[in-house]
């Protein structure tokens, strides 16, 4: 195992750019931080799916830390990021809807504060805090502590704010072009390896001071057009069917009348077969990338002084319940996202953690590694416990939540929450008569809706009133709750 390497961190790095000061303790690590977009959490092979080809992926499982119950704040884009961004709630930094035309300023990002603290911070792909429509490009906060940001939405939004695109167009390069002819975009021009490109130029950069570095990849985000060397390492006919049957169906039809991006229908099993191998073929692409990351780093000696998180905004329902994409809803598929923490030997190796945990514990981790405060502000729990082996990976909450405050540009307006504890799941969609109640434990696939089990009113009833206790302990109380902020 390689061992860390401290970094000699100077009070007054001689460059042509600055920092005011160094507050962070010394060693504290360089951080890159992937988010994928719209990954399910059963993606991984070293977590269980014996199809996908991810070996880097699994090399961070069986060398890191990672959460298998990890459960995202909101189940669609942009809240879901000002959430794990801040460690706040986004009903609680009014950061939750997935068009708002720019950030709140409610809170400060986590690379604010490092940036602040001596960090120097860059970015490559998406952001998404504010609006990312076509042809108006995304505010970007007052101060969100990147030096370096590349920005690209999705990898066919045209526009000034794509620079991705810009910068093949720059070398004679049409991406759009090529997509028209191929179908897909061949992996030497296709937005993931551009991503992976980025950040390895900032992490060669020479610096005096640790880094943080968001790879942000759209992937595996729809349309679902992987290069074709990917796809082809799939037999599509042995592809497992999603989790749906035909009562389920029509059960799920009851909320039609709330958000989403498409309603319940029977797909094909060629269908379901071809949209998910395309998925996962998408998932062995970003994979390939991180194994070229994990090769300069370890060229440029800072493997060992780097930790390495890796999650992903939201889910993907992926035909479960005859449902694809995302919107208004708290099936597993859609809330529930990968997490892995790997900075060895400082973290625990090869540690499979079954607790409830949420993408907001991500900022007080980071705070709490590198010696800064956590303001009080800050509804997430710091995991570095369970990463040292401090305490048990078997505990660290006793429910997650996750809301939808009207979080989608659309003509339906919807509020909903989501309590999950151990053994059962509550799904409120405020002002409508129904509901949903599952028993985890025994339904893991979501296929019986309890809410008018008279057996299991007495439990809703419990579940509600906790799930309301927690809305209110949320709120936004006022600037006065950022403190020092």
């Amino acid at each position: 195992m390689l061992k860390a390497q401290g970094q000699d961190i100077k009070e007054e790095p001689k460059d042509q750019w600055t920092q005011p000061f160094i507050k962070v303790k010394k060693n504290a690590p360089n951080i890159l931080w992937i988010t994928t977009d719209q990954q399910r959490w059963n993606t991984i092979g070293a977590l269980g799916n014996k199809y996908v080809k991810t070996p880097n992926l699994d090399r961070l499982v069986h060398e890191g830390v990672s959460f298998e119950k990890a459960f995202v704040q909101a189940p669609i884009c942009t809240p879901s990021r000002a959430s794990f961004l801040t460690g706040m709630y986004p009903s609680t930094i009014r950061a939750s809807k997935n068009g708002a035309a720019k950030w709140a300023e409610a809170a400060p990002l986590i690379t604010k504060i490092l940036k602040d603290a001596g960090y120097d911070c860059g970015l490559s792909g998406k952001f998404h805090l504010s609006t990312a429509m076509a042809h108006r490009p995304e505010k970007r906060p007052n101060d969100d502590g990147y030096r370096v940001f590349e920005l690209s939405h999705s990898p066919y939004q045209t526009g000034s704010a794509n620079d991705y695109i810009k910068w093949y167009l720059e070398k004679g390069v049409d991406i759009l072009a090529l997509k028209e002819d191929k179908g897909y975009v061949p992996t030497e021009y296709h937005q993931t390896k551009w991503c992976t490109d980025r950040a390895i130029e900032f992490i060669k950069e020479k610096r005096e001071w640790p880094w943080l570095y968001s790879l942000n990849i759209y992937d595996p985000h729809g349309p679902f057009d992987p290069p074709k060397e990917y796809l082809d390492r799939y037999d599509i006919d042995k592809m497992p069917d999603p989790w749906v049957n035909d009562k389920d169906i029509e059960a799920k039809k009851m909320f039609n009348n709330v958000m989403f991006q498409g309603y319940p229908k029977k797909y094909t099993d060629r269908e379901n077969k071809e949209r998910l191998a395309k998925y996962w073929a998408q998932i062995d692409l970003i994979d390939n990338q991180l194994g070229r990351l994990f090769k300069i780093l370890e060229e440029t000696g800072q493997l060992g002084n780097t930790m390495i998180i890796f999650t992903s905004d939201h889910g993907d329902m992926a035909g479960d319940h005859g449902m694809t994409a995302k919107g208004c809803r708290f099936y597993e598929g859609l809330v529930r996202v990968p997490l892995i923490f790997w900075y060895p030997p400082y973290f625990q190796e090869n540690v499979q953690s079954t607790a409830l945990v949420e993408l907001v514990d991500i900022v007080p981790t980071i705070l709490e590694l590198t010696g800064l405060d956590i303001n009080r502000a800050i509804q997430g729990k710091s995991l570095l416990p369970i990463l040292s082996g401090i305490k048990s990976p078997a505990f660290h909450r006793e429910s997650v939540r996750s809301e939808f405050y009207d979080a989608a540009m659309s003509d339906k307006h919807n509020y909903a929450t989501m309590y999950r504890t151990e053994k059962f799941k509550l799904i409120v969609y405020h002002g409508l008569v129904k509901g949903e109640l599952f028993d985890i434990k025994n339904d893991p696939e979501e296929y019986t809706n309890l809410w008018d089990s008279i057996s299991h009113q007495g439990i809703k009833m419990e579940l509600m009133k906790k799930s309301f206790d927690q809305t209110v302990l949320l709120m936004d109380t006022g600037p006065e709750r950022l403190g020092r902020y």
